[in-house]
């Protein structure tokens, strides 16, 4: 039976595209999957999620590919977050076409593309030539119509009410 990979979108203004990204990774190696996570704008902070997926070496992998927020608080100007999105791009490629996975994450890519930094249709190509086998999860807030419509499961995460509404700030093992 040929296994037909499908395409995954986690988006919204809502808590948890990532980490449902992480709980679908979880349940593909306990299936005994490979998995690699990419993340396109984390890669400064220490997130609780990187010491845990360690553990899961060498059936489940993260690798942060960012240099930090960005548009947001960003310490990058222009030229600096194209370049770095550009390289985390090809990275990304390389690795959904080296046949070393049965899934990969590409964390926080709808934000990439709905800042402008990369262009939808780079993506589009991209999931029409993946290989068949491949589960390919994309995540972040603002996801394209185009790739709605290209997914073959998407959930959105909805915001109902959220803790910083309070002034309550992030915490150790909630936000990171």
């Amino acid at each position: 039976m040929l296994k037909s990979g499908l395409i995954i979108v986690f988006t919204g203004k809502g808590k948890g595209k990532t980490t449902a990204a992480i709980g679908q990774a979880l349940r593909a190696t306990g299936q005994g999957l490979k998995v690699l996570m990419l993340q396109f704008i984390k890669g400064t902070w220490d997130y609780g999620e990187l010491e845990s997926i360690k553990r899961l070496d060498p059936d489940f992998n993260i690798k942060p590919l960012g240099k930090g927020f960005i548009r947001s608080k960003s310490k990058l100007n222009d030229n600096e977050a194209l370049e770095n999105i550009k390289q985390s791009w090809e990275q990304a490629k390389n690795e959904i076409f080296s046949d070393k996975y049965d899934m990969v994450i590409l964390d926080e890519i709808n934000y990439v593309v709905d800042f402008g930094l990369l262009p939808v249709d780079e993506v589009l190509s991209l999931l029409e030539k993946k290989p068949k086998r491949l589960h390919i999860i994309l995540t972040g807030r603002n996801a394209r119509k185009e790739v709605i419509e290209r997914a073959d499961l998407v959930t959105e995460m909805m915001e109902i009410k959220h803790h910083y509404s309070k002034g309550i700030k992030a915490q150790k093992g909630i936000e990171f």
